[in-house]
């Protein structure tokens, strides 16, 4: 492949999430099978005078603030229980070494705005960023998943990227428009995301799959190496939100199975009373050991959008919490088209886990996959193909 031309990705391949890690590896695989090499951009932030100015109006995005101090208040919460401070250290070693094995294609670093203007505009033939939620509007200040580095004259695409939520503050609108209107090639993962580039550009932007979906069970068997993780049977609790209540009727469910109730705590959010949730707990894990889970668990409860793709892939049976509290700035959005698409509502909490036991006709779930994985690879390929 040493004469295919390079694509520069900017993606979230270091963040402390499975599922992140793993659609990050899903669209380099994808890619590369393509016949295009790609490179993950590792752009290291260096303060100086235009840093300080670009980034200034961060200091008056409210949900970005609101992120800053909960992460500040997670880390001084953790911080009082040392045992478990320990274990998500363990945890946290597991996701950079799942980088250092998976991840063989990272660049050097660019250290500065002003190198990773100069270095991209030399080194790679089309830039691409996606999937995940990049284009949340805390994210807007760095600039960089939003390809503003990258020139005018090579083709930008993004592949299934996420805005989060339902509606773009309306004092990012102007600018949220400028940089969609630089893409040559646009798409999203959720509808929610697609009524907002065309509100905001009149672009007719298609709606394609999580990378993750752009593989079947028997591809990820091949990626991700079958192994059981726990060997008696259980259920699957992957919470990565702050619902009490979602707790509660995940372990009234369990006893009602008389299976043991694995559970992987303190991840996106520190909640104290899941000290003492589930009978498993496990924090040495990385992403390989996350697929495996959901490939031998007998259910999944879940409110991970991931876990709930894996639950989808795996033909398992599974439940899906909501998060985030409806409105305007819930991120449930990927969630909803997912089940939308896939005629999966009733898979959806709704005060009761009883429905979790029931069975899916996955012949018809699988099918409607194909359909939208095979149109999500057309696009990549059409896209793609802009490069000269």
């Amino acid at each position: 492949m040493s004469d295919a031309k390079k694509i520069g990705l900017a993606v979230c391949y270091d963040t402390l999430n499975f599922g992140s890690q793993l659609q990050v590896l899903a669209t380099i695989r994808k890619i590369e099978e393509l016949n295009y090499a790609t490179e993950i951009i590792r752009y290291k932030k260096k303060i100086t005078p235009f840093f300080v100015l670009q980034t200034l109006p961060r200091l008056f995005n409210i949900s970005f603030i609101q992120s800053k101090l909960a992460r500040k208040k997670r880390k001084k919460e953790i911080q009082k229980y040392p045992m478990i401070a320990s274990d998500i250290s363990k945890r946290n070693k597991r996701f950079n070494e799942f980088v250092d094995k998976y991840f063989t294609n990272l660049s050097k670093p660019y250290p500065g705005w002003e190198t990773l203007v100069k270095k991209a505009s030399q080194k790679y033939d089309a830039f691409l960023c996606g999937s995940d939620q990049l284009w949340l509007p805390k994210n807007l200040g760095s600039h960089f998943y939003t390809l503003e580095f990258a020139p005018d004259n090579k083709p930008k695409i993004a592949y299934a990227t996420s805005f989060g939520v339902s509606k773009i503050p309306n004092y990012q609108r102007r600018i949220t428009t400028k940089y969609l209107n630089r893409f040559q090639a646009l798409s999203t993962r959720e509808i929610s995301g697609q009524k907002i580039i065309e509100e905001l550009t009149e672009k007719k932007a298609p709606v394609v799959c999580d990378p993750t979906l752009l593989f079947d069970a028997e591809n990820w068997n091949n990626i991700i190496p079958v192994r059981k993780i726990i060997e008696e049977p259980y259920v699957f609790c992957y919470f990565l939100g702050t619902n009490t209540d979602h707790r509660k009727a995940a372990t009234e469910f369990k006893n009602s199975t008389g299976l043991s109730l694995v559970t992987c705590p303190f991840l996106d959010n520190f909640v104290l009373s899941d000290r003492k949730f589930g009978d498993i707990q496990l924090f040495d894990i990385d992403a390989a050991d996350f697929i495996n889970l959901i490939r031998h668990a007998e259910y999944i409860l879940t409110d991970s959008f991931h876990g709930s793709v894996f639950s989808i892939l795996y033909h398992k049976k599974f439940l899906i919490f909501d998060r985030f509290k409806e409105g305007a700035n819930s991120r449930n959005s990927r969630i909803e088209s997912l089940c939308t698409f896939l005629g999966l509502e009733e898979r959806r909490f709704a005060d009761t886990v009883v429905p979790v036991v029931n069975n899916i006709n996955y012949n018809s779930v699988d099918s409607k996959i194909k359909k939208l994985r095979n149109q999500s690879i057309e696009f990549l390929q059409l896209a793609l193909e802009q490069i000269e």
